[in-house]
Parts: C-alpha cells; structure tokens; sequence
C-alpha cells in the first residue's frame, strides 16, 4: 500500500481513482497529478516505483489537502457563525443553507423525526 499525503491508497486500484482516497482530490486534480508526475492514468497502484509514488508526493504537495483543508473548511463555517450572516444561523441551527424547501425534506440535517402530540380538543 502506498501512502501519500498521510493516507494509506488502495494498491489494487487505478492511479486516478486510488488519489480520489485523499480529501480535497477529485478525479480532475488526480489526473493532473498524475500527468504532472509523468505516470499514467491506467497504471494500478501496486506497478508504481519509488520515482513515480516520489514524483506523485511532489506533486500533491502543492495542493491544499487533508488537516489542512479541513481546518479552513471550519474556520471558513466558523466565521459566518460569528458574523451571524443567514448562512451562519444556518449552520448554528442546523438546517440547510442553500434555499431547500424543509417542510418535507431536509432529514439529513435536521435528524431523525422528533414527533409532537396533537392538542386535543375541548369537550362542552
């Protein structure tokens, strides 16, 4: 297995999909990846040398993947917390943030149904 950017990749996969492992590298960047590293798409992990998984870490390198990516996604959310903009509220109360209709939907964020009683009706 070889491990790049601090992520075991499966060796038994194609070199485009086994960069896909890594967060923040989708199937476009890991093609240019592999193209900048020189090594071919069709290539399994486990046929990689020494030079090309080199080339590869080099190359991933430039990027902004994994703790780091994560902690500016956080701060980036933390912010609009902060600043109590609507995506902010959002975030905060934990409904979605980019105009979803919640009526119906949205159980995803919202969690697992919480049910409420009927008020019943007075009797005369």
């Amino acid at each position: 297995m070889a491990r790049i950017a601090g992520v075991d990749i499966p060796k038994n996969k194609r070199g485009v999909i086994a960069l896909t492992y890594i967060f923040g590298l989708g199937r476009s960047r890991a093609s240019e990846i592999l193209a900048k590293a020189q090594v071919s798409e069709d290539k399994k992990v486990q046929e990689w040398n020494d030079d090309e998984i080199g080339a590869i870490r080099d190359a991933v390198s430039s990027f902004k993947i994994e703790g780091e990516l994560r902690t500016e996604i956080s701060l980036n959310i933390k912010r609009l917390m902060d600043i109590g903009c609507y995506r902010g509220i959002r975030h905060r109360s934990g409904l979605p943030l980019r105009g979803q209709r919640t009526k119906n939907n949205s159980r995803t964020r919202k969690g697992k149904r919480k049910t409420v009683a009927n008020k019943k009706k007075a009797t005369k």
